[in-house]
Formats: structure tokens, sequence, C-alpha cells
């Protein structure tokens, strides 16, 4: 009981605090209590430590919003490849009938933590884009080809005279045929058998009225003996597009359309051309 009141006489033992103010006013002293000045250390200490701890929280609150906002960065630029990718399935689908390629997008190594592994995926979407685009170069070089392809009969007409060696009709004489010669009434249309820019669309001695059409690849179609141009030099057309109206002018014994096909800088036979759809 001695013990308990000698404590509690030495914890509330008045302690003098003195203030000295470097002014020329009075000091000031305050009188506390031993426990009030423990407690006030106490509760000084206890708040330093909580202070510190909020700053290291908010310290690593900040960067898991940065680890955050880079791995949404990334899931947003999946999402747009993904998204690019499926768009260009449903684009080979049409073309080629194939089987879904959505293997691709897989991950093979989530079975054992169940989460993607971010480099291996953006590794296989990339590597399945890139097929994607040498895919598409190719169909794009081939549908080129195939455009700048002749195909088919300039003239609903009746083949005349083949490509090579023959009696010239005029002449009299055996000369190289350097293209094939439809038989067509005057004033039927002469269509382009590829698409093309046209080249010439005029007046030669030998060819009457005669239009060429630059095709690309190295193609090149000549149209003779019309009785009319319908076309412009420069004027961009489209396979089957018509180009002029069958005639006789030129050095010609009767209507008709004389038709060649250059290819590379020389005339070729257009038989294996003809019979193309």
């Amino acid at each position: 009981m001695n013990r308990a009141r000698m404590f509690l006489k030495r914890i509330f033992t008045p302690v003098t605090i003195l203030l000295v103010p470097h002014s020329r006013t009075r000091p000031v002293s305050i009188r506390v209590p031993v426990v009030a000045v423990a407690a006030s250390v106490c509760l000084f200490l206890i708040g330093t430590a909580f202070v510190v701890a909020v700053s290291v929280r908010t310290v690593e609150y900040h960067r898991m919003q940065t680890r955050l906002s880079h791995v949404s960065a990334q899931f947003l630029e999946m999402e747009g490849t993904m998204l690019s990718l499926k768009q260009a399935e449903k684009d080979f689908r049409k073309l080629f009938s194939l089987k879904s390629k959505s293997a691709v997008l897989e991950s093979s190594d989530t079975g054992d933590t169940g989460s993607l592994d971010m480099e291996v995926l953006r590794e296989q979407i990339e590597a399945a884009m890139r097929s994607v685009s040498d895919i598409r170069r190719y169909i794009a070089e081939q549908k080129d080809i195939h455009l700048a392809t002749p195909v088919g009969w300039p003239v609903a007409g009746t083949l005349s005279s083949p490509y090579g060696y023959r009696n010239h009709p005029v002449h009299d004489v055996k000369k190289f045929h350097t293209g094939v010669d439809f038989s067509v009434p005057p004033g039927s249309e002469v269509k382009a058998t590829a698409q093309g820019i046209v080249s010439f669309a005029g007046w030669t001695e030998a060819g009457g009225i005669v239009v060429v059409v630059e095709h690309g690849r190295g193609f090149s179609t000549a149209y003779a003996h019309n009785r009319k141009a319908l076309v412009r030099v420069g004027q961009n057309i489209a396979r089957g597009e018509v180009i002029a109206q069958s005639g006789s002018t030129g050095v010609s014994t009767g209507p008709h359309v004389h038709y060649e096909i250059w290819k590379n800088g020389h005339h070729t036979d257009p038989a294996g051309f003809l019979a193309r759809r």
C-alpha cells in the first residue's frame, strides 16, 4: 500500500518547464506532472511511427498504381492486336474457308499457375500477325497479277486469223501475224481484256484507229482497225469496259478487230489468254 502511494506520488510530482524567450519579455514557467511528460513522449513516438508507416504505404500504393497502369496499357495493346487478328481471320475464312486459328492465341504455359505469360503471348500474336501480313501481301500481289493479265475475247465474234506466219490478205506475201483477228459486224463493242491505263488512242497508217492499254506486270494489249475510239490517253479502265467500236480502218479487207498481247516488250500468242475466264 505504501509502495503504491509512493509510486503515485512520484509520477504526479510536478516538473517545472521554463520557457525563456529571446526578447525582453519575462520567462514563462509551466508545471506539469511527470506522468504528463511521459505520456507526451509516448504519443510523439507513436505518432512518428504512424506517419512513417503511412508514408511507406503511400509510396507502395503509387508504385502499385504505376505497375497497374503499365499492365492495363499492355492489355489494351493486346486487345487491339487480337481484334486485328480476329478481323484478318474472318477475311481468310471467306477467302480460303479455313478453320479457326484461335489456338494461336492460347498460351502454352498457363496450366501451372493459371495466369498468362504476357511476353510469350505477345510473341505468338506478333508471329501470327506477321504471317497474316505475309499472306495479305501475297494475295494483294496475286490480285494485281490477275487484274493485269488479259482474259477472254475482246469482242463477241469469230476468230478469223490466228497468231503466226500467214499470207497477208492485202500484200499477198508470207508475213508474221503478231496478233489474232476477230471477224465482227461494224460498230460492235470492243472491250478491254484487263484493267489498265490507255497509253494510245488514235490513228496509225496500218492499224487505222488503234487503242493501246497498259496493264502493268509487263502486260499491254492493242486493239486495231476500229471505227471509233471511246477512250482517251491516260484514262483508267476496268476489265470488260467498252473502249472502241469495231470497223475496217487502216490496211483492212473488211470489218474486224486485230487484237495483240504484249509481255515485257514482246508480242505473244493470245491463244492461251483467250481461253481463260
